[in-house]
């Protein structure tokens, strides 16, 4: 294992490698373990954010697999820990490293998540992968120099092993390069009173809605495959009844917003086409953890396992049900019931309701951040400072501060009320379903 001093004088040759700019006479000497994790966590974000028909449900897939290929590059560099081989659905076998060999983790891991990345976004631009390898290069050159070219060769072929290996699993879960249909056109399911219908002030031009078939691929931990339904308020658009009063609601703040509620409306919109996608801004304040508690590279690189997976655990079961319900949204009952010429705050997007998957992948996200960090650690998020205000709705994307991690997923599920497309069954279902299906993924055994 490999620790590094010194870490505040190489902060700016840090911030210069992320952005790979960094000349070769003027690496620094040392990179803290943490540190490889968590700038690999920057270019996927990156990737994720920069490549062309990335959904939402394809996104949370790749988090999975990109963050389970972390952990498993530097499992058997600390003997009190496991690999997840024989737990997680399908996983049968994986590469070990050499009995008694040595092995650099942080160069283990860099030449994984290069293989991962570039492979399971095999569609993204050539600059694109010029920057995976170029991260991959940088860091390599860092670790090199306090490290034997034997050690080196060894890590670096157990990396691309590995991480062959994960991809090669992952072909075989039902989303494998998903992005080739993200709309299906043979799609058809019958109108009933209370479905889902194509809104006309939507996020997409598609009148097909967004992977419908997404909740049959195989999830990362098996007690998340056949999970019961949740509870759904029955259709009755009477005035008074239980699910009449669950829009009435959302009409009402609607009409009151404040400024700070429509700044967090649209700071968690997280449109795949500008952003990260919503699975990915998870895992940027994932990575903020990481950063601000500076953990070891194990814990690090458990940390994205668990948020990726979790996430993508959290999708799965979010379009499985939503396909289910087939819910619709405010913006076709509350013209029809309540007031004909009311529109959401924040436009539809193209799928059923119900639950959230905003809430619900936050709900996932937080739970398992706090099964590995101190729930009341304050945070702030800055994903979005810097990006034009949005002129449509007269409001600026201001960074968010946070007092605990379960109020990311609170203020997460409250955006989706506040913009006017969910109700709040939606986000309450979506809170609780995804931390019942985060602890799927915190009890799996991790330690021996």
């Amino acid at each position: 294992m490999n620790y590094f001093c010194g870490f505040g004088l190489m902060k700016r040759s840090l911030l210069l490698l992320v952005l790979g700019v960094v000349q070769c006479d003027s690496l620094p000497d040392g990179i803290p373990d943490h540190e490889v994790a968590a700038q690999w966590a920057d270019m996927t974000l990156h990737i994720t954010k920069d490549t062309p028909a990335n959904s939402p449900t394809f996104a949370s897939r790749c988090l999975g697999y990109i963050g389970l290929t972390q952990y498993e590059a530097v499992v058997h560099g600390f003997p009190e820990y496991q690999s997840l081989v024989g737990q997680l659905s399908g996983l049968e076998e994986l590469p070990l490293p050499e009995a008694n060999a040595r092995y650099s983790w942080p160069m283990v891991l860099n030449r994984a998540e290069s293989e991962i990345l570039a492979s399971i976004y095999i569609q993204t631009s050539d600059q694109n992968k010029k920057k995976i390898d170029s991260l991959e290069k940088r860091i390599y050159a860092i670790l090199k120099k306090s490290t034997d070219q034997a050690t080196a060769e060894r890590s670096n072929a157990f990396g691309t092993a590995l991480a062959r290996a994960i991809f090669e699993w992952s072909t075989t879960d039902g989303g494998h390069r998903g992005y080739l249909n993200n709309f299906d056109t043979d799609f058809k399911k019958e109108p009933f009173p209370g479905s889902w219908k194509p809104p006309l002030f939507a996020q997409s031009f598609s009148h097909h809605p967004l992977h419908p078939y997404w909740g049959e691929n195989r999830p990362f931990a098996p007690q998340n495959k056949n999970l019961p339904l949740p509870d759904f308020i029955s259709y009755d658009p009477k005035e008074g009844s239980s699910y009449y009063d669950q829009f009435l609601k959302v009409y009402e703040k609607e009409r009151q917003l404040t400024q700070e509620e429509k700044e967090l409306a649209i700071w968690w919109s997280d449109d795949p086409d500008v952003t990260f996608s919503p699975g990915g801004h998870l895992y940027y304040l994932a990575n903020a953890m990481v950063r601000k508690n500076q953990p070891t590279l194990i814990h690090s690189a458990q940390t994205f396992a668990r948020v990726g997976m979790a996430v993508a655990d959290a999708f799965i079961n979010c379009w499985k049900w939503k396909y289910h319900f087939f819910s619709e949204r405010p913006n076709t009952f509350i013209p029809q019931f309540i007031d004909q010429k009311w529109e959401s705050f924040w436009p539809d997007p193209p799928f059923p309701a119900f639950p959230s998957g905003h809430a619900i992948q936050a709900g996932a996200a937080a739970t398992v951040l706090i099964s590995l960090y101190d729930n009341k650690t304050a945070i702030i998020d800055s994903a979005h400072v810097g990006r034009e205000r949005d002129h449509v709705r007269n409001t600026e994307f201001v960074a968010q501060s946070f007092d605990s991690i379960w109020q990311i997923a609170l203020e997460t599920a409250d955006s989706r009320f506040f913009g006017g497309i969910h109700t709040p069954q939606d986000n309450q279902v979506g809170l609780e379903q995804g931390s019942i299906i985060a602890n799927n993924i915190v009890i799996l055994a991790w330690k021996k």
